[in-house]
């Protein structure tokens, strides 16, 4: 990653050029989400990353917990805290019951592929550790589909806590790529007495990482990253603690769209319009 751009792998590349000489019609984006779990480390910060098993979209990638919005997520009538459906929606650019569907798979996902959830019995607490093995039969019955989010939480007179998730970005796919996804990222704090741990299926490492450290180790070819990732890790690095990312989320556009453009008109490169 450099001032003009990113480097783009062959494969990209080629795939790219193809698109365009047989002028490829563009797939329509999947909505998804995803979040920065953070937590405090010291003095610093570190950021939860999961590397995606070779056999999904975007295989051998570190990323953050997330995935699409699956229909139970709009069709979710559950407790909530925070803001409600129409200031979600004036957050994130959506419709209230479209972006209501959006916070609500990233909870989903978060408790899916790390073991993390943001919910609790009252508007102003969050549930304690919850990787007991019920809780992972739970899990597990979630992530098959054999019970929906909603009942989850109702099962349990649990709210979602959608106070705890903060808006930061929104990243949509190039045009190029077979499988394209529009995704809103936010961040969170790692609830006390909560601890992620490798659960889903469709990652094969996780760790913990000081965001910074994290790009150091991506710029050595250590840790492969997509663009988002990188430029959202180099964005939370900035904010310095955690109570700056708290203030600049609360400043960011999550609402408009940002897609890498492939530059093919010198060394290929990722830039950002």
């Amino acid at each position: 990653m450099t001032a003009d751009g990113f480097a783009a792998p062959p494969a990209l590349v080629e795939h790219a050029r193809r698109f365009h000489a047989e002028r490829g019609v563009p797939a329509v984006p999947r909505v998804a989400a995803t979040v920065l779990l953070l937590r405090p480390a010291g003095t610093d910060f570190e950021v939860y990353l999961i590397r995606r098993v070779a056999a999904m979209a975007f295989g051998g990638m570190y990323a953050f917990p997330g995935g699409g919005v699956d229909r139970s997520d709009s069709q979710a009538h559950l407790g909530w805290a925070g803001p409600d459906a129409a200031e979600w929606g004036d957050r994130l650019g959506l419709a209230p019951g479209d972006a209501q569907a959006v916070v609500c798979a990233a909870a989903r996902e978060v408790f899916e592929e790390a073991g993390v959830l943001l919910a609790g019995p009252d508007p102003t607490t969050v549930v304690g550790d919850v990787s007991g093995d019920e809780w992972e039969t739970v899990r597990q019955d979630l992530e098959a589909r054999r019970t929906g989010f909603a009942d989850l939480l109702a099962g349990r007179g649990l709210t979602l806590r959608s106070d705890l998730l903060l808006p930061w970005s929104r990243w949509i796919t190039p045009e190029f790529e077979p499988r394209r996804f529009d995704t809103y990222f936010f961040v969170a704090l790692l609830p006390e007495g909560q601890r992620t741990r490798d659960v889903s299926g469709e990652a094969d490492r996780t760790l913990w990482c000081r965001p910074a450290d994290a790009l150091t180790r991506a710029d050595a070819g250590e840790l492969n990253m997509l663009p988002p990732t990188r430029v959202t890790l180099a964005q939370v690095t900035a904010a310095g603690d955690l109570a700056g990312v708290a203030r600049a989320a609360a400043a960011r556009d999550a609402a408009t769209p940002v897609t890498p453009r492939l530059d093919l008109s010198g060394d290929p490169r990722f830039v950002l319009d």
